[in-house]
C-alpha cells in the first residue's frame, strides 16, 4: 500500500485526457474537421498514417471511462472541449449536439463525485480558422472568447473552474516553427505571433469566464533548464532558451510583459503582432491557479546552428521512457521552486495538469498489464513534488497524464502513457498494475484527510 505524502489539506487528485486524442466520432454529430484531421490525413505526418478518427471512442464510451475514473476515487478529471464541435467552422452558433455531449460528460462526472476541470484548447483548432491564417492571425483570438462564452454558458453552473491553453509553447513551436504537429507550417521564428495571438486570446476568454464568475487557468509546458557546462556561451544559451520556453507564455500574463528574446533577433512587439493595449489586456485577468505540465528537465548548449542562439544538449546517465525522454523527477522540485523564486507573489497557486510517461506495456498471457516503470516514475515524482511543497510551493493539485493509452499526436498509436490500457482494435480497457498504486495513493490520503 503507498504511503501518504506530507501534502496540504484539500489537495486535489485526477488524471488528464484531451479530445483529439480520445474521443474519435470526427464525423459525428456535426462536428467540424480540425487541423488535426487534416493533417493526419497527410501522407507521412503521423507515423504510420494512424488518424484519430476512432481513437478510444471516449464519444461513445465515456460512462465506462467515468467510471474507470470513479474507481480511482478521483477528485478531478481534466478534458478538453472539442472547438470544432462546439463551432464547427470556429465561428456562428453553437451546434448544440456538441454542447449536449459535454452537459452529459458533466452530468455524468458530478454525479460520480468528480469535478471537471475543462481545457478550452488542446490543438484540435476548427480547420476553418486555420485556413484563415489559424493562430498567426489577431481574428483566431477573438473567435476563441466568442467560443469560450457559448460553452461557459451552457457549462458554467456546473463548472467552476477553467483552463484556457494548454501548451501554447509546444503548439507554436511544433505547429507553426517546426511543423511536426498540426497545421504542419515549418516557419521558425515567423511563428512568434501564433505566440502572442494565443496569449490574446488567452485574455479575451479569461474576461468572459472572470464576467461569468469562473477560475480561470491556463496550462504551459515548463521545463527546467540547464546549462551543459559553465562557459559564459551555454550559459547565455540557456538563457534564451529558458526566455522562449518557459517565460514567454508565462511573464505576459504573471508580469504584464515578453521576456527578453533580443537572442533570436526579436523586440518587445515580437515582430509587430503586439499593439497598444494588448499586454494590459493579457495580464488583467489574474489567474486563480497555474497549470504546470511537466515531463523532464532540458540541458541547453551553446549554438550550432546560426539560425538559432542555443543546441540541446543530451542528458545522460539516467533512466529513460519509451518516448526517450529521460527520467528526472527532482526537476519537478526544482522547476516548482523555480517558479516562486522568479514570481514570488505574482505566482499563484499551482496545479500539476499533466505528468506522466510512455511505458511499451502490453497485457500478459492472463491479462494483467504490468507496468513498473510508471510506478517508479509516478512514485519519483510525487516525491519531488511534495518536497517542494515542504520547501514552501502552495502546489494545489496533481493530475497525472494519462487516463487512457490515446492517440499521441504525430507518433499515433505507438506510445501508451495511460493508467488504462487500451486495445484500439476492440476498445477493451484494462486497468493496469498503475492504475491500482494510483488508486490506493489516493485512498491512502483520503483516509489522512478524512481521518
Amino acid at each position: 500500500m503507498p504511503q501518504p505524502l506530507d501534502l496540504p489539506q484539500g489537495f486535489r487528485w485526477g488524471v488528464s485526457t484531451a479530445a483529439y486524442q480520445i474521443e474519435g466520432a470526427v464525423d459525428e454529430d456535426g462536428r467540424g474537421p480540425s487541423i488535426w484531421d487534416t493533417f493526419a490525413a497527410r501522407p507521412g505526418a503521423v507515423r504510420d498514417g494512424h488518424t484519430g478518427a476512432v481513437a478510444c471512442d471516449h464519444y461513445h464510451r465515456y460512462p465506462e471511462d467515468v467510471a474507470l475514473m470513479q474507481g480511482l476515487g478521483l477528485d478531478g478529471y481534466r478534458f478538453s472541449i472539442a472547438w470544432p464541435r462546439i463551432r464547427p467552422t470556429g465561428a456562428g452558433p453553437a451546434n448544440p449536439a456538441g454542447l449536449d455531449f459535454y452537459d452529459r460528460l458533466v452530468d455524468g462526472l458530478l454525479e460520480a463525485g468528480i469535478t471537471p476541470l475543462p481545457t478550452l484548447f488542446h490543438w484540435d483548432l476548427p480547420q476553418a480558422l486555420e485556413d484563415g491564417g489559424g493562430w498567426l492571425a489577431r481574428d483566431t483570438a477573438y473567435r476563441f472568447a466568442e467560443y469560450t462564452a457559448l460553452v461557459a454558458d451552457r457549462l458554467g453552473d456546473r463548472v467552476p473552474a477553467w483552463i484556457t491553453l494548454n501548451e501554447p509553447f509546444v503548439h507554436m513551436v511544433y505547429g507553426y516553427a517546426m511543423g511536426i504537429h498540426a497545421p504542419g507550417r515549418a516557419l521558425m521564428l515567423d511563428a512568434l505571433p501564433a505566440a502572442h495571438h494565443q496569449l490574446l486570446g488567452h485574455g479575451l476568454a479569461a474576461a468572459v469566464l472572470r464576467e461569468r464568475g469562473l477560475d480561470v487557468m491556463i496550462a504551459n509546458n515548463l521545463t527546467p533548464v540547464r546549462p551543459a557546462s559553465s562557459s559564459e556561451a551555454d550559459q547565455a544559451a540557456a538563457t534564451a532558451y529558458d526566455a522562449l520556453h518557459n517565460r514567454l507564455f508565462t511573464d505576459p500574463i504573471l508580469l504584464g510583459h515578453y521576456p527578453d528574446l533580443s537572442a533570436f533577433g526579436v523586440g518587445p512587439d515580437l515582430g509587430g503582432s503586439v499593439r497598444d493595449g494588448d499586454l494590459k489586456l493579457i495580464a488583467a485577468t489574474p489567474l486563480d491557479g497555474l497549470g504546470v505540465n511537466y515531463y523532464n528537465p532540458t540541458r541547453i548548449a551553446a549554438p550550432t546552428d546560426p539560425g538559432l542562439p542555443f543546441a540541446e544538449a543530451p542528458i545522460e546517465g539516467v533512466p529513460r521512457t519509451a518516448f526517450d525522454w529521460p527520467v528526472v523527477p527532482d526537476g519537478l522540485r526544482e522547476l516548482l521552486t523555480g517558479l516562486r523564486d522568479r514570481y514570488g507573489a505574482a505566482l499563484p497557486p499551482v496545479t500539476i495538469t499533466e505528468n506522466g510517461c510512455s511505458v511499451a506495456d502490453e497485457p500478459a498471457a492472463d491479462g494483467t498489464v504490468s507496468d513498473p516503470d510508471r510506478i517508479a516514475y509516478l512514485a519519483g515524482h510525487l516525491d519531488a513534488l511534495a518536497a517542494a511543497v515542504a520547501e514552501g510551493v502552495d502546489v494545489r493539485g496533481y493530475f497525472t497524464w494519462s487516463l487512457l493509452d490515446n492517440f499521441e499526436w504525430a507518433e499515433g498509436y505507438h506510445q501508451r502513457f495511460g493508467l488504462v490500457h487500451v486495445d484500439f482494435e476492440t476498445q477493451r480497457r484494462t486497468p493496469k498494475a498503475s492504475y491500482a498504486w494510483y488508486r490506493d495513493l489516493i485512498a491512502a490520503h483520503r483516509a489522512v484527510r478524512e481521518g
